[in-house]
């Protein structure tokens, strides 16, 4: 059975892998930058956004550090990166991908409940 999705913003509805883009950027078009997406089995998928890069974390459950993609050949840092607490934060590029990128994992983890087989990640457990 394919895990269900839904947006964690109080709504209850799963969000399906074939719109899950289409509803990641309307939500960064309006200016919600960081969307969490939680599973039925307790999983946690957050997308966090600058516009340009990406920073995407799954998590196996309340307290896990989980796992993050990884862009290892990235020097620098990109800021911008608005939590929905207002909090504004810098990642280094190596922890963060291209936003092109960030919404192909999106998708698949929405699809498959698992990463693509050549997604680069940082196990942080």
């Amino acid at each position: 059975m394919i895990e269900s999705w839904v947006i964690d913003d109080g709504s209850t509805v799963p969000v399906k892998s074939e719109v899950v883009l289409e509803t990641l950027r309307a939500r960064v078009a309006r200016g919600l930058l960081e969307t969490w997406l939680t599973s039925l089995s307790g999983r946690s998928l957050a997308f966090v956004t600058n516009t340009e890069r990406a920073m995407v974390m799954l998590l196996d459950g309340d307290g896990d550090p989980g796992e993050h993609a990884l862009d290892p050949g990235a020097e620098g840092s990109s800021e911008g990166f608005v939590l929905s607490n207002g909090q504004n934060d810098e990642y280094p590029d190596r922890d963060t991908v291209p936003i092109g990128e960030a919404f192909r994992l999106v998708e698949h983890i929405v699809s498959t409940g698992s990463w693509p087989s050549d997604a680069r990640r940082a196990v942080d457990r």
